[in-house]
């Protein structure tokens, strides 16, 4: 299936339309779901059938793994939908990403793939990262790098199909802003900011991590970006999503259900740059290189 960021072409829509289609399915505060227990139901049906149905008739993908909920989750379902699959992660030495993916692959039985950079390697892929994306912002080098890593070791093994967990911070108020969205106003503020969120989500992420694809020669599977997912996940009230404790609440309780083991479901996970440690080690190719700032190193890249 296509999915809804692409046109009829494979291509990127534009950021427009993008936007366009996200404020055709926003609803009102007022309208929200608030019975958790048809909410985890709806929930898990809505999870299952998003991957079943971006899988059906495809032989072996990927999947870039974090050891995280989103990707655990997603490597979970594919495994009881009998799925073929390779779970793929990159870090540097001592990487949290890789430390966790490593013991939830073993415990769950997923098949891992995993790359640990050096620093030479680390700068090699932000090069060819940057000659990609043209754009020397701290954000999109660092996580494009571990993206275009992934997605190289996973192209090396032979997938070229590879599903991500794009889109779950997002529906579920994962990011350090919906906090901040909570603390400032009340619960209508956070879902706003999922809202809004998704909206900015064509320059934040989609513009990035298609360019990558695109480029690499690979097709993004993005569950979490399921029109059918987020109509159904945006009319969740967010009291059960966030709490001043806990991020993305719903997901890891479904994500239980559906039979991951909760020290895995409820990791309390770093972004990607600083799961992988590619911002540490881009820190370190700063100052090798006689930069004070990484800004500063990466405009020297391109």
């Amino acid at each position: 299936m296509q999915e809804i960021f692409l046109d009829n072409n494979g291509n990127l829509i534009g950021e427009e339309a993008w936007k366009k289609l996200i404020s055709s399915m926003e609803n009102s505060f007022d309208s929200l779901e608030t019975n958790k227990e048809r909410i985890k139901r709806v929930l898990k049906e809505n999870l299952i059938e998003a991957v079943k149905k971006r899988t059906d008739g495809l032989g072996h993908y990927g999947i870039l793994f974090s050891g995280g909920v989103d990707s655990s989750t997603l490597a979970l379902i594919s495994k009881q939908l009998g799925r073929k699959f390779t779970c793929y992660s990159v870090g540097t030495e001592n990487s949290q990403d890789l430390e966790s993916a490593q013991r939830v692959a073993e415990e769950c039985g997923f098949e891992l793939e995993y790359m640990i950079l050096s620093l030479d390697e680390l700068e090699e892929s932000i090069k060819k990262t940057l000659k990609i994306l043209k754009n020397p912002d701290i954000v999109w080098a660092s996580v494009g790098s571990v993206v275009n890593a992934a997605c190289s070791l996973a192209i090396e093994n032979g997938d070229r199909l590879l599903m991500g967990g794009l889109g779950s911070e997002e529906i579920f108020a994962g990011y350090k802003r919906h906090e901040d969205s909570l603390n400032a106003g009340n619960f209508e503020a956070l879902h706003k900011e999922c809202w809004t969120g998704l909206k900015n989500m064509w320059q934040r992420d989609l513009l990035r991590d298609c360019r990558i694809a695109s480029s690499l020669g690979v097709r993004l599977l993005t569950p979490y970006l399921d029109i059918d997912l987020i109509n159904s996940s945006m009319k969740i009230h967010p009291m059960y999503k966030m709490s001043y404790e806990d991020k993305k609440i719903i997901l890891r309780e479904a994500a239980e259900e559906i039979g991951l083991k909760k020290e895995f479901a409820w990791r309390q996970k770093k972004a990607a740059q600083y799961g992988s440690n590619f911002v540490r080690g881009m820190d370190k190719l700063a100052r090798r290189a006689g930069f004070e700032f990484k800004k500063d190193y990466l405009k020297g890249l391109i």
